[in-house]
Formats: structure tokens, C-alpha cells, sequence
């Protein structure tokens, strides 16, 4: 009959979640400080009021675009003009 001893470091165990711990926080504190980074960069664009006729070539490109690809997508084709012809 054989048998088996574990002794374990308590010190050892706590160094290694204390570790663990500072890691995580690590990439935390970067992951954070790339998000505002990414916000601070962004520019702010002023969007231009839709015109009439501005909606009426937004829509013409719509039906355009459904008529191109009615030959190989006949569903994406009818959903673009259900899109187009929305009030």
C-alpha cells in the first residue's frame, strides 16, 4: 500500500493570486485607457438635415440597388424596396 503526501505553501498560493490580481487589473487599466483613447480620437461629424431631395436620391439609389441583385438574392432584392417604400 502506497500513499501520498501534499503539503502546500499557504505564502506560495497567495504570491500566486496576488499575481493573478495585479495582471488583471493590468489589462483592466489598458483596456480602459485604449477605450478612451478611441473616444478622444473620434471626430464629431455634423449631420446635414435630409432634404427632400436628398431623401428622393437616397431612395432612388435603394431601388437601384435592389434591381442589381434581384437576379441572384430575388428575398435581399424585395427587402431593399420594403426598406425604400417606408414612410
Amino acid at each position: 500500500m502506497t500513499t501520498a503526501s501534499f503539503s502546500h505553501d499557504s505564502a506560495a498560493l497567495r504570491n500566486y493570486f496576488s499575481d493573478l490580481a495585479r495582471a488583471a487589473r493590468a489589462f483592466a487599466d489598458a483596456l480602459f485607457a485604449a477605450q478612451a483613447r478611441q473616444f478622444v480620437v473620434q471626430e464629431v461629424r455634423v449631420v446635414a438635415p435630409v432634404t427632400p431631395a436628398v431623401r428622393q436620391r437616397s431612395l432612388r439609389q435603394m431601388f437601384a440597388l435592389a434591381r442589381d441583385v434581384e437576379h441572384f438574392s430575388p428575398n435581399l432584392a424585395a427587402e431593399l424596396r420594403t426598406i425604400a417604400a417606408r414612410d
